[in-house]
């Protein structure tokens, strides 16, 4: 789906399995910016490469004419096919330091932040070429992307702001409202939003888990983002107030039941969300 004169979008669906014959839809988004040369946004999950390649050829262009890989996290969804379309393009792959482990290793990822279907998602590890940092400037020819280190939501966490088109692709750091809240630090994630709320004039939103945003409805999801999160916060304060929870994965099945969220939240990803917010509330305590 073409955005703009350069900018394109690919949604691409995928399951995690919950248990034994039972899988959980989602998707994400991977972006193209094309010029001379193309840079991606993202690789998607494992085998997202031909549905990428096969979209490039549709439009009249060539995979290998993918230069640049930028990756704005490393979590599975977003690096799962980087290894295959590193090695089909010989494209440079971007990241920030934060990100570098995990991308690099995707085992020792794995150890540390086991999901379901982990192995199902990511083809493989790929060596990162181009450290990239807050404020960075991507010549890509056309248009330019700004680097935003937007952490919070996981380690080398970043957003790209692409001034000549007023776009924002914003990764992850934008939680979206009444969906699955998966983050490491909570504070992280506010200050995030708010530095992107302080871009002017933007045009188009480009998240990784919700379709492009245009117009007003570029800073409505980030209100409705910081709106869900305060909303988190209150239950989690309130269930502090009335009777504490001996255990993270006490506290989030009962803050899942509040929020009226699906089953597959009670987890230990969605825990550590919580705890993240707890260590707020207890820090409130002491002072």
């Amino acid at each position: 789906m073409q955005l703009t004169d350069h900018i394109h979008a690919l949604k691409i669906p995928f399951q995690i399995p919950v248990a034994p014959g039972k899988t959980f839809e989602r998707f994400v988004y991977v972006y193209l910016i094309l010029g001379s040369e193309i840079c991606l946004i993202d690789s998607g999950v494992k085998d997202t490469d031909s549905l990428i390649f096969n979209y490039l050829k549709k439009i009249g262009r060539k995979p290998e004419e993918i230069s640049l890989l930028v990756l704005t996290h490393a979590h599975p969804d977003h690096i799962g096919s980087a290894m295959a379309i590193r090695q089909a393009t010989g494209c440079t792959v971007a990241a920030h330091r934060d990100a570098q482990a995990w991308i690099e290793d995707v085992e020792l990822q794995f150890r540390e932040r086991p999901v379901p279907g982990f192995h199902r998602l990511v083809g493989g590890s790929t060596s990162i070429d181009r450290l990239l940092q807050d404020k960075n400037i991507i010549d890509l020819g056309p248009v330019s992307l700004e680097v935003i280190h937007t952490p919070g939501h996981a380690m080398g966490s970043l957003s790209l702001y692409c001034k000549e088109e007023k776009v924002l692709f914003s990764g992850d750091a934008i939680p979206q409202a009444n969906d699955l809240p998966i983050y490491e630090d909570v504070a992280a994630v506010v200050a995030s939003i708010n530095r992107l709320k302080g871009i002017p004039a933007l045009g188009y939103l480009l998240a990784s888990w919700a379709d492009p945003l245009a117009g007003r409805e570029v800073y409505k999801m980030m209100d409705d983002g910081l709106a869900y999160l305060q909303r988190i916060h209150k239950a989690i304060r309130d269930i502090a107030a009335a009777d504490p929870a001996n255990d993270p994965m006490e506290l989030c099945a009962r803050v899942v039941k509040v929020l009226g969220l699906p089953e597959i939240a009670v987890n230990p990803l969605i825990a550590k969300s919580f705890v993240s917010h707890q260590r707020i509330i207890d820090r409130e305590k002491l002072q």
